[in-house]
């Protein structure tokens, strides 16, 4: 069965940071892409970052590009979300999902399993 677990959410104020992780179990993890995507009350899900199976291309949202940065441990079977110069419009539940293939990829779709998600307030 597999799992995935999220942590490392909370309240931080504004210009803050957080790492959030992510395990992931009974899956061959090291095969495939990650990603973070994250949701704020009354809007959809959106990407946040991905990274590929051996962790040599990443992607980010323009959103939080030079202050959100993705890495994994495959030996551990965790990735990784260090957020950076916190901004209030981040506040969201944030969400790790496993892609079904080894590239990142932008689209909800492309991932078959996701986590319950860690929230994550930022306060002016």
């Amino acid at each position: 069965q597999v799992q995935v677990v999220e942590s490392g959410g909370g309240l931080v104020q504004a210009g803050g940071s957080l790492r959030l992780s992510c395990a992931a179990s009974g899956h061959t993890f090291s095969t495939y892409a990650m990603g973070w995507f994250r949701q704020a009350p009354g809007k959809e899900r959106e990407f946040v970052a991905a990274i590929s199976w051996g962790g040599g291309v990443t992607d980010y949202a323009d959103s939080v590009k030079g202050r959100f940065t993705i890495s994994r441990d495959n030996a551990k079977n965790t990735v990784y979300l260090q957020m950076n110069s916190l901004r209030p419009e981040d506040t969201a539940v944030y969400y790790c999902a496993i892609n079904r293939g080894s590239w990142p990829d932008r689209r909800n779709s492309a991932y078959d399993y996701w986590g319950q998600g860690t929230r994550v307030t930022v306060s002016e």
